[in-house]
């Protein structure tokens, strides 16, 4: 049998695309980028999520080395947390749930995009090689306002990357000759202990410590936060110091700060601080 020309050289092109076809869809599905997408991450019930230990406090977590874990929860019509940050060159296993319908979790411009099943914890283990940033959105039609649910993904160079988080109590008023304490919590998500310094600065003075100082007392010591934990420390400050009036301060730990503003009232003053 005889094939005309054009019949071979459209047979030959036929033969071109489907091969083209099959290695696109195979990249989509095992490229950079992608080590897995399933639902391995077990079951769970939508009415106690908060209960859960993966999800009652979801975000980033450092599992080890450049590995990390992320827990996200889904629920009309947001994400929790919205804004995500890891570093480049890890791999960050994404664990997902859904609180009330069905969702789904998408980053776009990358091949990470599955259901979110209430119920169930989609898994998802992601190779980020380069800093970008990723808009995440719902593709899963979930009611009125489907269309604003959607979050953010922040990689970052590696030595901008930080789990370490400082929070800071402290009164607004105080008579003068008393003490006062500026309570500071830091704390280290991290898969290693951290082991820092904090500085209070207030006024014109200046205490420097270590992490953490026993109640009651003002004491500089060596102090590690341990991995996954939190350590919290009081500053005591003592107002005869000071005169009368607004005084700024600020906590500051492993480049993080906290501020405010004490002010020091002369004990014969009301108690509403009025002369």
């Amino acid at each position: 049998m005889n094939i005309h020309t054009y019949e071979k050289t459209w047979l030959a092109v036929a033969m071109v695309l489907i091969v083209g076809f099959i290695a696109t869809i195979t990249y989509g599905a095992v490229g950079p980028g992608i080590a897995m997408i399933d639902d391995d991450g077990g079951t769970i019930d939508p009415d106690t999520i908060n209960d859960d230990e993966r999800f009652s406090d979801p975000g980033v977590t450092h599992v080890g080395g450049n590995e990390y874990e992320a827990a996200v929860v889904a629920q009309a019509w947001a994400y929790t947390p919205s804004e995500i940050t890891v570093p480049a060159n890890s791999t960050v296993t994404f664990y997902v749930t859904s609180r009330d319908v069905t969702h789904s979790y998408t980053v776009a411009g990358t091949n990470v995009n599955t259901m979110v099943v209430p119920g169930q914890v989609s898994e998802m283990t992601v190779e980020f090689d380069e800093p970008g940033e990723y808009g995440i959105l719902c593709n899963e039609y979930c009611g009125a306002y489907h269309h604003t649910m959607e979050g953010k993904l922040n990689v970052v160079p590696e030595d901008e990357f930080d789990l370490t988080e400082l929070s800071t109590e402290a009164p607004d008023e105080a008579q003068l000759g008393n003490q006062t304490t500026i309570n500071t919590t830091v704390s280290n998500d991290m898969n290693y202990d951290l082991e820092t310094t904090a500085t209070l600065e207030i006024g014109n003075q200046t205490v420097e410590q270590d992490q953490t100082v026993e109640q009651d007392q003002t004491v500089e010591q060596d102090v590690t936060v341990p991995a996954h934990g939190s350590e919290t420390l009081e500053f005591a400050v003592d107002t005869t110091d000071f005169g009368t009036g607004d005084h700024d301060w600020t906590v500051t730990v492993d480049g993080h700060e906290g501020s405010g503003t004490l002010t020091v009232t002369n004990a014969t003053e009301g108690g509403d601080g009025d002369a």
